[in-house]
């Protein structure tokens, strides 16, 4: 039996690398899943079409998170969608995986490299998990997806860790305002995935490939599955007792 028959999944960012690993295996799991993008149609199209093929179900939405209005534009599409389908807006997982990230020390961090990704990865996530948990009843599931840096100190990337540390303490304090509604709250952390995002430098070298394997525990690069397994279990009732919890799934980095 699959552990999401009859749940209706939305997964923000959820047309490439972690994010379509997630949307795929929600739908396996039998979840009815609204893969969200921003500017990428291809890939939200063919993400969609990859569900479909395995039989699954899937629908796109589009927003593009980060601008004034981003929250509204993607419930309005979300509920059409959903009334359309299932005769109602009830959303049951949400999975909040969009988020950018830039460069800059301390030093070199403008506030345009700063503002663009807060209003992303903290300021949209924020919101979307307000209409999302509107749309929620018990047994809801909210999936937020930090980052190892949050643990970890990398200062090339200090702005975007600090987005993701409000992650973190958004799941353990919205964890217990919404406890007694029954949904539960969780961040789920990668490490270092081999995806598009990460090609840049994991791809260009072997040598590069080989340093990041080697701060796992277990001597590989991750994949895309390795975190969408995790977010699934995060998303079943298996995890009914599983709330304002940070899930390590790094790999076991720099241990």
């Amino acid at each position: 039996m699959r552990t999401l028959d009859g749940k209706v999944a939305l997964v923000t960012g959820g047309s490439r690398g972690i994010g379509r690993a997630i949307s795929e295996r929600l739908a396996g799991e039998g979840a009815l899943v609204a893969v969200h993008h921003g500017t990428n149609v291809a890939a939200a199209a063919e993400t969609v079409a990859a569900i479909e093929d395995a039989g699954g179900r899937a629908f796109v939405v589009r927003s593009v998170l980060g601008r004034p209005g981003d929250s509204e534009d993607l419930f309005a599409a979300l509920d059409a969608e959903l009334t359309a389908r299932t005769g109602s807006s009830r959303l049951d997982v949400l999975v909040s995986n969009a988020g950018i990230v830039r460069e800059g020390l301390l030093g070199t961090t403008t506030p345009e490299i700063y503002d663009e990704q807060f209003a992303v990865n903290t300021r949209a996530s924020f919101f979307v998990v307000q209409g999302a948990v509107a749309r929620m009843d018990r047994g809801g599931r909210v999936i937020l997806i930090s980052t190892g840096l949050t643990k970890v100190a990398q200062p090339d990337l200090l702005a975007y860790a600090m987005s993701k540390g409000a992650i973190d303490a958004m799941a353990l304090t919205l964890a217990k305002e919404l406890g007694p509604r029954g949904i539960t709250v969780n961040s789920v952390a990668p490490g270092v995935i081999d995806t598009d995002m990460n090609a840049s430098w994991l791809r260009a070298s072997t040598e590069a490939r080989d340093q990041a394997a080697a701060q796992t525990a277990f001597g590989r690069v991750g994949e895309p599955d390795d975190v969408a397994d995790v977010v699934a279990f995060v998303a079943s009732d298996d995890a009914r007792w599983v709330t304002g919890h940070y899930l390590d799934a790094t790999g076991g980095s720099l241990l």
